[in-house]
């Protein structure tokens, strides 16, 4: 028998009895005549003591062991003289009679710690190290209890979970596929599914009016804190329902995950449409915890000999609470940051609002004080207040003044990571224009039903269709996105139409499911939730690389297996791949 009990399960109650441990050397401390190991498990630590006077063999034994040695010891437990109130098995210790070496081991390269000194990449490495500290166990374990509350939930409303296919055939809409080549088909391809967008649906017309997947996907794009290459969905379709059918299903998880594994109660989620999100914060994804909304000042700082202002499409400002005590130091380092290349604005102009009532701004040149008045009128500016404007086109404007509002935002400490604040955006466009390629793309995929009173549009001005689309924010991250689908087959082939596809291409992509929809398609609809942004959020970090077991780096790599790597020609050859080709 290896263990009696786990390192996390002893307590003063277990004080008298026997009991076997096994687990991993986190640390020892060695006192002379007394050695004290921290014994570790994935449940907890329990402390070893090991006495030279009673049993000196043992001690030295027990002197020889490294960290991350992994051991097996039996004793008896006792209550610790100085106890420890920070861990579970604080009140007690192990008085050890036997002690075994399972199996030894190097020294970690970095230590295995909640603070450790290792760096990223080192840790990915050796994730499977990383892995053992406690913070980065926690996230996993969390992840964990999500899962299981998720299914809970979805069960208990009579979803049924059904697997789709990973081999799958690619598509030219949305992210870059992954490809997989075929043997058996010489010169063909499976891809790797970015979403079972199409499958659920055909779940739909085969009458499992109530789907759900916690579902691995696949994306080649470009990676940030909060996307990989290989990522996991909560899918969802539901059959003969409406947008608010949805949103309340979905709503209620929500609820029901934070009430379950947070103990926080979330009051009902409010609503915004898509054009108020923009106009307000310059984000489909706005974080609500707190205010400093944008204000339009574009007709009260025109005419006023500021080329800059005069020439510009908009001129868009927020209001930095108390902040008109900023130093010159502190107004050029925010400048230096909507100046960086990932915001894109050519400048800023402050005013100070003082205490006094006084205004003073970086462009007194053109602006009297009564001008200035008005500015801070327009912007209801308080006293202690100040003002930061950016100019330009409206849609870079409303960018930019986006990232500098979260800069100020964190800067301003209203950002807490204990505090949720969820909302559903919704009335999404139905299409985007790319001025590029002169054609529209589906803002969110092409299935995506449009409003019933904007069906004519479709026609007339396909640009101003709002779609019957919905997104989950919380903290100014898109947690889930869904619509309500075309179950209509002309209705579909119009949509098709509308994004540049021919029929016969429309045919090619899609033909099993407009086929399928003539086949009596009910009316349905569906969300994701991106699981791993998912815990992220809810735990008030950024980074979803801790909450997945094995993630990929920056450049889309596992440096701890060293993939993506070359495979042997005779593979190839089989492939029918020429790399030849392929690197010329």
């Amino acid at each position: 028998m290896y263990r009696t009990h786990n390192c996390g399960q002893l307590n003063i109650s277990n004080v008298g009895q026997k009991t076997t441990l096994s687990g991993w050397v986190q640390r020892s401390r060695d006192l002379g005549g007394m050695t004290f190991i921290d014994l570790r498990d994935r449940y907890g630590i329990t402390q070893l003591t090991f006495n030279m006077e009673t049993n000196a063999e043992l001690c030295e034994k027990a002197r020889e062991l490294g960290r991350e040695f992994v051991i097996k010891i039996s004793g008896n437990v006792v209550e610790r003289s100085n106890k420890n109130k920070n861990i579970p098995t604080g009140e007690i210790e192990i008085i050890v009679e036997n002690l075994e070496v399972l199996n030894a081991s190097k020294t970690p390269p970095f230590t295995i710690e909640e603070h450790t000194d290792g760096g990223e990449e080192l840790r990915m490495k050796y994730r499977y190290l990383d892995l053992r500290r406690n913070v980065v166990k926690e996230n996993i374990i969390f992840r964990h209890k999500l899962s299981i509350e998720i299914r809970n939930y979805l069960n208990n409303l009579d979803f049924l979970e059904i697997e789709t296919p990973i081999l799958i055939k690619s598509t030219p809409e949305g992210a870059r596929d992954f490809i997989v080549p075929s043997r058996m088909n010489p010169g063909q391809f499976y891809a790797l599914p970015q979403s079972p967008q199409t499958f659920k649906q055909l779940l739909m017309v085969s009458g499992f009016d109530k789907y759900f997947q916690i579902v691995r996907c696949f994306r080649d794009e470009d990676l940030r804190a909060d996307r990989q290459p290989e990522f996991t969905q909560i899918d969802c379709e539901m059959s003969f329902v409406e947008q608010e059918d949805i949103l309340q299903t979905f709503e209620g998880m929500t609820k029901h995950l934070f009430k379950k594994v947070k103990n926080i109660e979330l009051k009902d989620f409010p609503r915004m449409p898509y054009s108020e999100a923009m106009r307000l914060y310059g984000s489909d994804k706005p974080d609500i915890r707190f205010g400093m909304c944008f204000k339009d000042v574009t007709e009260v700082v025109k005419g006023k000999d500021f080329k800059i202002f005069d020439d510009a499409q908009s001129i868009l400002g927020i209001v930095a609470p108390q902040s008109a005590t900023y130093t010159r130091k502190q107004v050029d380092q925010l400048t230096d940051f909507v100046r960086r290349p990932q915001v894109g604005a050519s400048g800023m102009v402050y005013i100070r609002y003082n205490e006094d009532g006084s205004l003073k701004s970086s462009v007194d040149k053109f602006y009297s004080e009564d001008d200035l008045k008005k500015i801070a009128e327009k912007m209801e500016a308080q006293p202690g207040d100040l003002m930061l404007l950016l100019s330009g086109d409206t849609e870079k404007t409303q960018k930019a003044l986006c990232e500098l509002r979260l800069e100020m935002g964190n800067r301003l400490e209203l950002r807490p990571a204990d505090k949720f604040a969820p909302l559903w955006v919704v009335d999404f466009p139905l299409l985007e224009w790319d001025e590029e390629t002169e054609r529209f793309y589906a803002k969110h995929h092409p299935f995506t039903a449009p409003k019933a009173e904007d069906f004519e549009l479709m026609k007339t001005n396909p640009g101003e269709v709002r779609a019957n689309a919905y997104d989950l924010v919380i903290n100014g991250s898109e947690i889930g996105g869904g619509s309500i689908r075309i179950s209509d087959k002309d209705l579909q082939n119009d949509n098709f139409e509308l994004l540049g596809f021919t029929a016969e291409e429309a045919h090619q992509q899609f033909g099993f499911l407009l086929d399928a929809f003539e086949y009596g398609a009910p009316p349905h609809g569906g969300i994701a939730f991106g699981f791993d942004r998912l815990c992220a959020v809810m735990s008030g970090v950024e980074s979803i690389r801790d909450f997945i077991a094995f993630p990929k780096n920056n450049h889309g790599r596992d440096v701890m297996i060293d993939a993506p790597s070359a495979v042997a020609q005779e593979q190839l050859d089989e492939l029918n791949i020429n790399t030849k080709e392929i690197t010329e």
